[in-house]
């Protein structure tokens, strides 16, 4: 980042190639619509470089950049506009547990059975994170899915470290109790 800060046009390609991923699947797990996600993906990026000559290394790089992400999807969600695009991932028959579109694909992978079987657990799984309260899905998402440490939760967040790690062990709990039943189902799949 502060190659770029400093006139190197090279070094965004580098960070967007680094962190488009990692920032969109965190984006797409906060709104869970694919268009608006790409938008504030792309909105993440464009503060990124409006904001390039005020950005200082106090903390790490991705703190900022996760900060910005979490600014714009609780700026989208408060606006509570959001665009309805079809999604693979989408059920066909309008059923959340329905087969989606991306479903009808042949793929060569596992067998059909276990396929199911981690499907109907993707499902439950997914259901229960979004059951929970968003300070926590937020902080389970940034610390499970992005990796990212408590401290850097904390600072994007813009909490206490020690209420971070209180509201993840908070949805860790409800999790597990939320998925106690799919317990064997689990380890089927393994």
């Amino acid at each position: 980042m502060l190659r770029y800060r400093d006139g190197d046009v090279r070094a965004f390609e580098v960070l967007v190639t680094r962190h488009r991923r990692p920032v969109y699947n965190f984006i797409f797990r906060f709104v869970r619509d694919a268009a608006q996600a790409e938008d504030l993906l792309q909105e993440t990026f464009l503060r990124l470089i409006k904001g390039a000559d005020a950005y200082e290394k106090q903390a790490k790089f991705t703190t900022w950049l996760y900060t910005i992400a979490r600014n714009l999807c609780v700026d989208a969600s408060r606006r509570g506009k959001h665009r309805k695009a079809a999604s693979l991932d989408a059920p066909i028959n309008g059923e959340e547990d329905g087969a989606a579109l991306i479903d009808l694909v042949a793929g060569g992978g596992p067998a059909v059975d276990r396929q199911a079987i981690s499907r109907e657990l993707a499902v439950r799984i997914r259901r229960a994170v979004e059951a929970l309260p968003d300070e926590q899905r937020e902080i389970f998402l940034l610390r499970e899915v992005n990796d990212l440490q408590f401290n850097e939760i904390a600072e994007i967040v813009g909490v206490p470290e020690n209420t971070v790690k209180s509201r993840m062990r908070y949805a860790l709990e409800k999790l597990r109790e939320a998925l106690e039943e799919y317990r064997d189902l689990a380890q089927a799949v393994q």
